[in-house]
């Protein structure tokens, strides 16, 4: 039976989709729960779809994008997800992001994940210090080195921050399969809450060690460049979309996309980022419904080929 908070929150999805009206490819399954998944550190559930900013969120606080970029934020919670994930290095996505929560009233319902990316630990701590003032928050979900940029001496003073309470998890990050190696080197010799690395029907490397190392050893997986910059769904741009679409409840291409990157049990969440309301109730459609089995995901891969 379902509890009142599954019910509340059902009704929110619905009414953060209905809101967008034909805006929405799909309204199917509107009112189903999102999907989350534990985080090992602590058993702390998070949903599985969250949003990423880069590119997407770098303007002016008084850009008109700002507009699209609220109501971007406003699905994204209304709809029962919270990972917002910025960096410094990302223009001012910081500022944005920790503008747009603000407006929305809605901090206890974010999930604020920024990273560090100086040498040195001076210069580390004015990066995080300004981190807090850009997001203006005094907690910060999760601080994650950035592309492994002087790790130790990073991992060492994010850890001092964790334990004083500023800053809730910590990580590591890089965006490139050459990498992965030492993404996983690292994690053997640091101990960390979270990995962000890059994954998708297009860049599958992870699968080989990295993905399967962290779900034996407890490490929160965050997967970003799930689209490959855009390049994927340009390949189907012209194509209808499968008929077995349907077998796993997505209704667009993107969706398949998504929901065969969550179909691999060690990723935690995957961030698409984007400045439209639209196609952010539709990646949050992907956090919903079944998820593909092996023969439908090599079903995903053959469509993108």
């Amino acid at each position: 039976m379902s509890t009142r908070r599954q019910l509340l929150q059902r009704s929110a999805i619905a009414a953060a989709m209905l809101a967008l009206g034909p805006l929405l490819p799909s309204l199917v399954r509107a009112a189903e729960t999102l999907r989350t998944r534990r985080i090992p550190s602590t058993g702390e559930m998070l949903p599985v779809i969250g949003l990423g900013t880069s590119r997407t969120h770098d303007v002016r606080l008084d850009d008109p994008q700002m507009d699209p970029l609220l109501e971007v934020l406003r699905v994204l919670v209304s709809g029962g997800a919270s990972l917002i994930d910025t960096a410094p290095s990302y223009g001012n996505a910081e500022r944005v992001a920790g503008e747009l929560v603000k407006r929305i009233g809605e901090r206890d319902k974010v999930f604020l994940a920024s990273k560090v990316s100086s040498s040195g630990r001076e210069r580390g701590m004015a990066q995080i210090e300004a981190s807090f003032q850009a997001l203006q928050t005094d907690t910060i979900d999760l601080i994650q080195v950035h592309n492994l940029q002087d790790t130790g001496t990073q991992l060492g003073l994010l850890r001092e921050l964790k334990q004083e309470g500023r800053v809730r998890y910590i990580g590591v990050t890089h965006y490139l399969e050459s990498a992965h190696d030492r993404l996983l080197e690292t994690l053997k010799q640091e101990q960390v809450d979270f990995v962000q690395l890059n994954y998708s029907v297009g860049e599958r490397n992870a699968e080989k060690q990295l993905l399967p190392y962290c779900a034996d050893n407890g490490i929160a997986t965050l997967i970003n460049r799930p689209f490959t910059r855009g390049n994927l769904l340009s390949r189907v741009k012209d194509k209808p979309l499968p008929v077995w679409a349907a077998e796993i409840d997505a209704s667009s291409w993107a969706q398949l996309l998504l929901k065969f990157i969550l179909a691999e049990p060690a990723v935690t969440a995957v961030i698409p980022a984007t400045s439209n309301p639209r196609y952010m109730a539709d990646n949050l459609l992907a956090g919903q419904g079944r998820l593909p089995d092996e023969r439908q995901r090599k079903l995903i891969v053959e469509a993108f080929r």
